[in-house]
């Protein structure tokens, strides 16, 4: 039962992701709605809104560029910008070490659980640690693509 659930963890990790992103890519319609077509569909239409469109516009890219700018200027220092980009790294690292360890216990050492409850805090460790890997692995691959 438990190499199932390691098997459902990694391939789900590992295929779920760009699946989605390629049901996505075939199934949906890119919608063709753009500002600048707005704006002249408003201009034809209704020009006296088109002012108040504009501003809600400027707004809102000022305030997507400000949420983007968030960790890049301003009173952040270089550590803690570091620190905020590593987490994930650290993660997947972590995640790999741990598989290690518990791979490294049970081949070469013979460890196995004391009791049951052991075994399932075990395995949901496990479970986790490979959901985490298979993830960031999966991501990777679509942002090559």
């Amino acid at each position: 039962m438990v190499p199932i659930i390691d098997l459902i963890g990694v391939l789900g990790g590992l295929i779920v992701p760009p699946a989605w992103d390629l049901i996505k890519k075939k199934f949906t319609k890119d919608t063709e709605d753009t500002p600048e077509r707005t704006m002249g569909t408003l201009a034809t239409t209704k020009p006296e809104t088109l002012p108040a469109y504009v501003e809600a516009l400027c707004k809102h890219l000022d305030a997507q560029t400000a949420f983007f700018n968030r960790d890049v200027v301003g009173d952040v220092g270089a550590g803690v910008r570091n620190l905020r980009a590593s987490i994930r790294p650290i993660a997947v690292i972590g995640s790999l070490v741990m598989l290690g360890v518990m791979a490294y216990a049970t081949l070469f050492n013979g460890y196995s659980p004391p009791t049951p409850e052991a075994a399932e805090v075990l395995t949901g460790i496990r479970v986790s640690c490979e959901g985490i890997a298979s993830s960031w692995m999966s991501s990777r691959i679509i942002l090559r693509n």
